[in-house]
This record gives C-alpha cells, sequence and structure tokens, in this order.
C-alpha cells in the first residue's frame, strides 16, 4: 500500500509539485494525502488546488505557541492518516510528538550543519554561503527533531558554487540538487534503508 505523505509548506510549493511529478511517473510508491499550510498567501496552496490535493491552512499567529501549533499540524496529519511528514519549505518549529519521531523528513538548501539553525531559510542561507566563500554547496534531507536543522542527515547532494554566482543562480542548482534529493530519501526511508537515530 501506497504511503500517505502530508507535506507542510509556506511558500511556493515548487518541491510539493516535484514530488507530484516523480509518483505520477512512478519513481515513487506513495501519495500526496494532505498539504498543511502556515500561510493563506502560499502558492503551494493553488499547486495543491490544481493538483487535487486536500489543504489546511493553519496560522501560527492563532495558536497560543509552538506546542499549541505543532499540535494543531499533527492532528491534522493524524486525521488525513498521513505516514510521513515532509518539511517543504516549512518556516516553522515544530514539537514532534514521540509517535513522529522518525516519521518527519526536511529538506534544507546547504551542507548541513554548516548554514543551518533558526533564521536559516531560503535565500539567507544561499547568501550566507557565497559571504563564506564557499567552492561547494548543495541540499540536505534529513529527519526532523525538535530543533532546527539537528536531526539524522538521511543523503546530501553537492553542487559547485561558480565564479561570478549571484543568490538566485546558486539557488536555482541547489535546487536541481533538491528535485533528485528529496525523492530519493523518501524512497530510502519507505523501503527501510535508513532510519532515525539520535
Amino acid at each position: 500500500m501506497s504511503a500517505r505523505l502530508g507535506v507542510l509548506v509556506s511558500g511556493g510549493g515548487r518541491s510539493l509539485e516535484n514530488l507530484a511529478e516523480v509518483i505520477a511517473r512512478g519513481e515513487l510508491d506513495a501519495e500526496l494525502a494532505l498539504v498543511v499550510s502556515s500561510s493563506a498567501e502560499a502558492f503551494a496552496l493553488e499547486r495543491a488546488r490544481r493538483l487535487g490535493i486536500p489543504s489546511v491552512t493553519l496560522l501560527p499567529r492563532e495558536h497560543a505557541g509552538a506546542q499549541a501549533y505543532s499540535d494543531a499540524v499533527f492532528a491534522e496529519l493524524e486525521r488525513a492518516r498521513c505516514d510521513v511528514a515532509v518539511l517543504a519549505g516549512f518556516l516553522r518549529l515544530l514539537l514532534l510528538p514521540q509517535a513522529w519521531l522518525g516519521r518527519v523528513i526536511n529538506i534544507h538548501p546547504a551542507l548541513l550543519p554548516d548554514f543551518g539553525g533558526k533564521g536559516f531559510y531560503g535565500d539567507r542561507v544561499h547568501a550566507a554561503v557565497l559571504a563564506a566563500g564557499r567552492s561547494e554547496s548543495g541540499c540536505t534531507v534529513h529527519y526532523v527533531t525538535n530543533e532546527y536543522d539537528a536531526g539524522p542527515v538521511i543523503l546530501q547532494r553537492r553542487v559547485p558554487v561558480e565564479p561570478g554566482d549571484d543568490v538566485h543562480a546558486l539557488a536555482a542548482r541547489v535546487f536541481e540538487a533538491e528535485r533528485l534529493a528529496l525523492p530519493e530519501a523518501l524512497r530510502r526511508h519507505l523501503a527501510g534503508e535508513v532510519s532515525f537515530r539520535r
């Protein structure tokens, strides 16, 4: 039986669209059961509507702190009978119930542990890589814990930083790596080839 994925988003939803394409090609035995957005303006909601994926918007400001917000998110995932949650550009800290440890996966646009943690997301990450003068960057898929970007790594893909790169050029190259890395990490997880270990 296909694994039911819940995809958590805050922005454009390109990774959501990519997962839908990978699943449609038969390259990942899963179904997109639910999209949870932290923003009512996230374009990912439009993508979910077009793809026919049920979605729900949970606004952090309507919940009394991180624990209450996390409880609401996981209640929606449970209601949709999701097996795995995928953070795909989700910009909120989640506090995981014990039953969800090892079932929540994040994609981060850098080679962790470098350029991770609170405040490191999106273009901020790529700008930091360029400012540090690094010769390579990439992406990391990892299990989520109750700290930003601190969980066990499932896999990384590396890309070069080219002379003359700006944030947008580097971001585009890293996203191409993400398109491959996230489905591959999910395949490994669902096949039992990797598992959560602290």
